[in-house]
């Protein structure tokens, strides 16, 4: 394996567990230790990853934060961009939500809307949704992650795919201006483009951090989506690769306002 190949597979296997023991990448890769750690130092040097007591990590800036934290993070900004989201879907609506915290806001958003068909792969957002108002909640079953009460994998996967909604609503954990929406992990990276591929719309949920924000893992070009709700209007260069996609940008705030007027 060429170590290009091989530092592409050593970041792949850190997003789907954070952390890797150095001989265990070694015989993951079917190579020597010596050379792993010729890969690691390369890839140190370049800020990609770390390397702590016989252990590779991803650096701070590639790992996500605690769960909790994120929904307290720039919780004012979510709620505003939750309003406005869910003040484009009708009752009676067919949703996809992921799991993100600003999702877990659209989600409280939506709390007094009726008949909603939801899919989700977030406990939180179903039992928000649940029982409530004749919603219809779909639940995906697969690898459950107790840190944000996520299920993910294959099966999560194959559940969605059962399903044809008019609406998905995603949280992201970055927007590149030329690679598009990224995330921090494999697994929801691919659970979030198989909602994509079943959803006649996509609408994205994201705060003005996630355009410096920056995440190892692609999830889709821009053209991908059809609307980005969001607190600030995007920096010139996104903007830019924005309205080339034909993305349609709303700013919260601004709705907000006129809202009030």
């Amino acid at each position: 394996m060429h170590k290009t190949a091989r530092q592409a597979a050593i970041l792949k296997l850190l997003t789907l567990q954070g952390t890797y023991p150095v001989s265990g990448l070694a015989q993951q890769l079917g190579v020597s230790d010596e050379t792993i750690r010729r890969d690691i130092k390369a890839m140190a040097n370049r800020g990609l990853v770390e390397h702590v007591h016989g252990a590779v990590v991803l650096p701070e800036l590639f790992r996500e934060p605690d769960f909790r934290r994120r929904l307290d993070h720039n919780a004012e900004a979510k709620r505003a961009i939750a309003r406005a989201a869910a003040g484009r879907v009708r009752d009676g609506e067919s949703l996809m939500l992921d799991t993100g915290s600003t999702t877990v806001y659209v989600a409280r958003a939506l709390a007094q809307h009726r008949d909603l068909m939801v899919v989700t792969n977030c406990v939180e957002i179903a039992r928000g949704l649940a029982s409530r108002n004749r919603n219809r909640v779909y639940l995906a079953g697969g690898e459950f992650r107790a840190e944000d009460s996520a299920v993910f994998g294959a099966a999560a996967q194959r559940f969605v795919e059962q399903f044809r909604v008019r609406t998905a609503i995603l949280s992201i954990a970055a927007i590149d201006a030329v690679d598009g929406l990224m995330d921090f992990h494999l697994a929801e990276a691919e659970f979030s483009r198989a909602v994509i591929r079943r959803a006649e719309r996509v609408i994205v949920a994201a705060d003005g951090s996630k355009f410096a924000a920056q995440a190892p893992v692609k999830v889709c070009d821009l053209k991908r989506i059809d609307l980005l709700v969001t607190d600030v209007p995007p920096p010139a260069e996104a903007q830019g690769h924005l309205v080339e996609a034909g993305v349609s940008v709303v700013v919260a705030e601004a709705e907000r306002a006129a809202q009030k007027r």
